[in-house]
């Protein structure tokens, strides 16, 4: 799994111009699933995100609470391109992306295994070409993948 986890003061996603989810401060999620990967992953990554210290606290630290501590929100985006391999040549491999149907309850997993923790989710549409606008925030940008 890996996952693009972006600091936002808000996001949102829309399909075909309908709204479908939106986000104040919180986390974009961006979400590739890889071969292999399980539900055990997903919910190992979702207690990992809940708990990733990406915003400020009090005083001077500026990586001091999670998404938890702030009571912040998540917006969970699928995104198979994440998995593109561009070793060779310039045209993306994608066998190293699960397959549609192993993948779409993945990311709800780890959506639910978010919510579980206590944090509000927003959900784009697996599959669906969707348009995703956001705020960065700082800008704070990590790449987290599973082991």
């Amino acid at each position: 799994m890996r996952i693009v986890v972006q600091r936002v003061t808000g996001a949102s996603v829309t399909v075909a111009g309908v709204p479908v989810a939106s986000i104040g401060r919180g986390l974009l999620l961006l979400v590739g699933i890889a071969v292999g990967d399980d539900v055990a992953i997903a919910h190992g990554m979702a207690a990992k995100i809940v708990r990733l210290r990406l915003f400020p606290g009090d005083g001077n630290r500026e990586f001091d609470r999670s998404l938890a501590d702030i009571g912040g929100e998540a917006l969970v985006v699928s995104q198979f391109t994440l998995l593109g391999d561009v070793r060779r040549g310039t045209r993306p491999s994608w066998s190293a992306a699960a397959h549609p149907a192993d993948a779409e309850p993945l990311v709800e997993a780890l959506a639910a295994g978010i919510e579980g923790h206590g944090v509000a989710v927003g959900r784009g549409i697996f599959g669906a070409q969707m348009d995703v606008s956001l705020v960065n925030d700082g800008p704070v940008t990590l790449v987290v993948t599973s082991p």
